[in-house]
């Protein structure tokens, strides 16, 4: 089994010099909530926020995950864009997701997206990612968390459909270190959402759109209100948003919905 050593977060302010600040704490009740906290009390962009044990982690809608302690890498990011950027706002969830994608080639797996930003290894879910604003006005500034499963065993799962590195590569769990894997992280996270910020929007899309399952799966999309669409995903807009054609061909734009994968374009299910 993977050891579950607590983070080494002075080896990880080292190998970060990039980032302005880097705080941390054994226990915490949530790293989005500590560090939108220090946002509104002046923390600088790039101030990441880790800790080894969530107390009151919530993802989207407001569900609450929990994990044994060391067994996630959990941790926050503020950044602080431009007033242009707000243009942009639907694709900073892709981005994001996208830099999890690198960080995991890095480490030697294959992973998937699931729209907009589900994080999928083996067709599982292995992390979830929320961002929430802490200003949209002319000093933008956001933070976004991420739960990535590292050595849960198949009983600690918080859900049937999620995953872990170690379940997805059983060889590989001695080598597992939460410390590394951090700070491969928080580098990715700071190549492409530096990138997001400059406005570099085209590339990025590109990258997303191949590392992006969705696109070509036939899928159910639950949407606000308890209704649901099911069609074909032809595309990812520019804008962000999911392009999802029905049985009679009307193409439907969304900006928000929960997607279940009924098919995916290389004929597996998830």
């Amino acid at each position: 089994m993977t050891s579950r050593e607590p983070l080494d977060i002075d080896a990880l302010r080292r190998s970060l010099p990039h980032y302005a600040r880097i705080d941390y704490a054994p226990t915490m009740g949530s790293t989005n909530t500590e560090l939108v906290a220090a946002a509104n009390n002046g923390a600088p962009a790039w101030t990441a926020t880790l800790t080894d044990y969530q107390t009151a982690g919530h993802g989207r809608g407001g569900r609450a995950w929990t994990a044994p302690e060391n067994s996630q890498l959990i941790l926050s990011v503020l950044i602080r864009p431009g007033a242009d950027a707000i243009d942009n706002l639907g694709t900073m969830p892709l981005v994001t997701g996208l830099a999890i994608i690198d960080a995991l080639k890095e480490l030697g797996y294959d992973a998937a997206l699931k729209w907009p930003n589900d994080v999928l290894l083996d067709g599982r879910k292995l992390c979830g990612i929320l961002a929430e604003a802490v200003s949209l006005g002319h000093e933008p500034a956001f933070v976004i968390g991420l739960g990535l499963n590292i050595s849960l065993t198949e009983e600690e799962l918080p859900v049937p459909h999620a995953i872990s590195l170690a379940l997805a590569d059983p060889s590989r769990t001695d080598t597992l270190n939460r410390t590394d894997i951090a700070a491969c992280v928080l580098g990715a996270l700071h190549t492409r959402l530096s990138a997001w910020a400059r406005g570099d929007i085209q590339p990025l899309l590109r990258d997303y759109r191949q590392a992006c399952a969705t696109i070509g799966a036939d899928v159910r999309v639950l949407l606000p209100g308890d209704t649901s669409l099911s069609g074909t995903v032809t595309d990812i807009a520019d804008s962000g948003q999911l392009l999802v054609k029905d049985p009679r061909g009307v193409i439907h734009e969304l900006s928000a919905g929960d997607v279940e994968h009924v098919r995916l374009r290389n004929g597996s299910y998830s």
